[in-house]
């Protein structure tokens, strides 16, 4: 959703869910590394967080890996999501900037 404000909260240590503000809707990713909104939170909807050495946060999917390697949360340059596998760590559009609320 473009534009969307995502709330996240930890679940355990390094371990957030990440929820739509507007439609309530969990973000979760599918064992192919598809991300979509989930209405129960669920083992698909855990994220680890990490905090990049540029202050940017990344997401992997804690419950599956494609070939060994973590799943990413990442949005291509019009915002739309992109698959986990097709992403690395270190690519810019893994890249995200929490919000603190005000």
């Amino acid at each position: 959703m473009p534009g969307g404000l995502m709330e996240i909260r930890s679940v355990s240590v390094g371990v957030v869910a990440i929820k739509s503000v507007s439609t309530g809707l969990y973000l979760a990713m599918s064992k192919k590394g598809t991300l979509f909104g989930s209405m129960k939170y669920n083992p698909n909807c855990k994220f680890k967080e990490r905090i990049e050495e540029n202050g940017y946060n990344t997401y992997a999917s804690l419950r599956w890996k494609h070939g060994g390697r973590q799943m990413f949360v990442s949005l291509n340059g019009r915002g739309k999501p992109r698959r986990g596998h097709k992403a690395r760590r270190r690519h810019p559009s893994t890249h995200f900037l929490p919000m603190l609320p005000s």
